[in-house]
């Protein structure tokens, strides 16, 4: 709607030619491009390049043109220039430009101070007027203005120069993207489009802190909404708050923190420094101040979170994996904060990131020396029934392996470094020296610490058993368990083939010494089967018997309660026995059963047919509860139970 026409003064007065005098000395001194939008105590236009000779004629028509534009479109006309009728919009930054080239002429010309006074008037009108239009498109576009919206258009459309300023194929080139984009996008795009043509004009002409102060206002309070929708309270909770929280709510907190920062970082952080960068293209410094005044304070605030959750002062073993999920959110977040916040003023964002991963690499270290603290001082003297796995076993193990899903995070907390020449550790559980052109990693090093210390808190719980034999039962449980847990979870590529391979075999071992211990009074208790051997008699034949008898049941009895839960270790086990004494039993059996035949109670003598030996060694290893089940023994094998 148009307003009263400025009427053009006729002639000159001594006060229009003082201030032609002033203006000439303060007003229109030069300023870089890069000038920082807090320098603008005075409007200071850009220095405009050096311009050919122009009539006195050309420039008064570019006033005059000026006049009548700018005066249509003063600020008390409620009508928005830019959405009503974007070619007039486009006009009304192509007089500025106009009058900003006329102005520049004006001060080279003492006779034109009359003109330069009314050339300043429409400036400043002018740039009310894009201040106001500036406002608007801010407030009308504060949902659309984001990195999703805008993506597509800033890959087709590049940032504008003044020149683009004055063609009339913007519109057709919009509408003709507008084919593949959105119609949000397509306000976007149009939205960004005017901003940074009324960003470039006002900077242009030395009104980029007006300009800047309503960008700042305005994007603030979106960015932070946007937190506070996602859950980024503008108050951090305290550490000691924190510390009252049980594992459970820490680690909802903790799974919602990791959602809220992907999408800070990724979208609302992203969004705005697109939007800045693409704004304020025209002043690098301007673009700086802007990003850094709106998201600073968000910024650090979100990046306070884990620093805040290292710092609680119980540490239990479980909290280690909230620790290493923040650290590894962080981590792969890192990147993109680096790149969005690249600016010297946004040192305090990084830092803060920077301190925050530190925090949390200082409570992973620390809580790992806690767990295996914890490990080393487990005095429990309860022992397992049938030496079966030991609940340290399992639990330090699920821990373990758990902390294997996590070996990013670790090898960047642990470093990854070779084996120290120092090394704690035995050679036999670790690498050998034939590896270490290949030497492995620090996470593996801290892990097969863990394990070495869980396995040398199990010798010490093996000494409680009373019998050698059970002992080593529970040693090749134990281990056969680890080796377990080893290779079906991550664990397997960390630690590698030779560290299992040198642990089946020390598994191997503890089966073979079980076996010993456990059964070689009943080896020993039939005779030698060389053929070289003298012919024993009815009596030497009746007492082998009965020797043999009262071992396996003395070893039956004891061992029927014993567990193995893997099941292919206890058919190896069962296996490797039946092996050793079903063949020997059988031989002396059959070669002295017929010496026997017209004894009285033979059944007493023979308890035993080698069938029966096979039932009954199938019976072990599976605890109290199948012991004495064997449905398939002889009737012999009552004897057995009733004894």
């Amino acid at each position: 709607m148009p307003s009263s026409v400025l009427p053009l003064p006729k002639t000159i007065s001594p006060n229009y030619l003082f201030l032609s005098e002033s203006l000439m000395a303060t007003v229109f001194v030069p300023s870089s491009k890069a000038s920082s939008a807090s320098s603008f105590s005075v409007h200071q236009p850009t220095s405009l390049p050096r311009l050919a000779p122009l009539s006195e004629t050309t420039m008064e028509e570019s006033v005059d043109h000026a006049h009548a534009i700018i005066t249509k479109w003063d600020t008390k006309s409620p009508a928005s220039l830019f959405q009503e009728n974007r070619k007039e919009g486009r006009e009304f930054l192509k007089c500025v430009k106009d009058l900003r080239s006329a102005m520049h002429f004006f001060l080279t010309q003492k006779w034109a101070s009359g003109n330069l006074v009314l050339a300043q008037q429409l400036m400043q009108i002018a740039m009310k007027r894009l201040e106001k239009e500036f406002f608007q498109i801010l407030s009308a576009n504060r949902d659309r203005l984001d990195p999703d919206s805008v993506k597509s258009s800033l890959s087709w459309r590049s940032s504008s120069s003044d020149d683009d300023l004055a063609s009339d194929d913007d519109d057709d080139e919009i509408n003709a993207a507008g084919e593949s984009i959105t119609q949000v996008e397509r306000v976007s795009a149009l939205a960004m489009y005017d901003l940074k043509a009324i960003a470039d004009c006002m900077i242009g002409c030395g009104y980029g802190k007006e300009c800047v102060k309503i960008y700042k206002i305005i994007r603030k309070s979106i960015v932070d909404e946007g937190l506070y929708r996602i859950g980024i309270e503008r108050k951090s909770s305290s550490s000691s708050q924190i510390s009252k929280l049980s594992l459970q709510d820490l680690s909802h907190k903790i799974k919602h923190w990791v959602g809220a920062a992907t999408i800070a970082v990724k979208t609302l952080f992203n969004g705005e420094r697109i939007l800045c960068d693409h704004v304020f293209s025209a002043s690098d410094s301007i673009t700086e101040s802007s990003f850094t005044e709106i998201t600073k304070e968000g910024a650090k605030n979100l990046f306070r979170f884990p620093e805040l959750v290292s710092r609680t002062k119980r540490l239990s073993p479980e909290k280690i994996f909230c620790f290493l999920d923040l650290h590894e959110a962080i981590s792969n977040l890192l990147p993109e904060i680096e790149s969005i916040f690249s600016f010297e003023s946004d040192s305090a964002v990084r830092l803060q990131v920077s301190s925050s991963l530190l925090k949390l690499s200082e409570a992973v270290t620390a809580t790992l020396s806690e767990f295996e603290s914890a490990v080393q001082k487990n005095s429990s003297k309860t022992l397992v029934t049938g030496g079966g796995i030991h609940p340290l076993t399992e639990s330090s193990m699920n821990y373990i392996s758990s902390l294997a899903d996590y070996d990013g995070a670790l090898s960047e907390i642990l470093g990854d470094l070779p084996v120290p020449a120092q090394s704690p550790f035995p050679e036999s559980y670790f690498d050998s020296p034939k590896s270490m052109d290949n030497p492995p990693s620090a996470v593996a090093v801290r892990l097969a610490w863990l394990i070495l210390v869980l396995l040398c808190r199990l010798d010490g719980k093996a000494e409680l058993y009373k019998d050698v034999s059970l002992s080593y039962l529970f040693l090749a449980n134990n281990l056969h368990f680890v080796l377990e847990k080893v290779c079906t979870t991550k664990l397997r590529y960390i630690l590698r083939e030779e560290w299992i391979f040198k642990h089946e075999t020390k598994v191997k071992q503890y089966s073979a010494n079980y076996e010993v211990m456990g059964w070689s009074k009943v080896f020993s208790s039939l005779p030698d089967s060389n053929s070289n051997a003298p012919a024993m008699s009815p009596e030497d034949v009746k007492e082998w018997f009965m020797r043999f008898n009262i071992a396996f049941e003395e070893a039956y009895r004891k061992q029927t309660s014993w567990v193995v839960q893997d099941g292919k270790l206890r058919d190896e086990m069962k296996v490797s026995i039946a092996k050793k004494l079903v063949p020997a039993y059988a031989e002396f059996y059959e070669k002295n059963i017929g010496m026997l035949r017209g004894e009285r109670n033979l059944e007493v003598l023979l308890r035993f047919s080698p069938d029966d030996l096979g039932n009954y060694l199938s019976d072990l290893f599976h605890g109290p509860s199948i012991s004495g089940s064997s449905t398939s023994s002889s009737s012999s094998s009552q004897t057995i139970h009733r004894k």
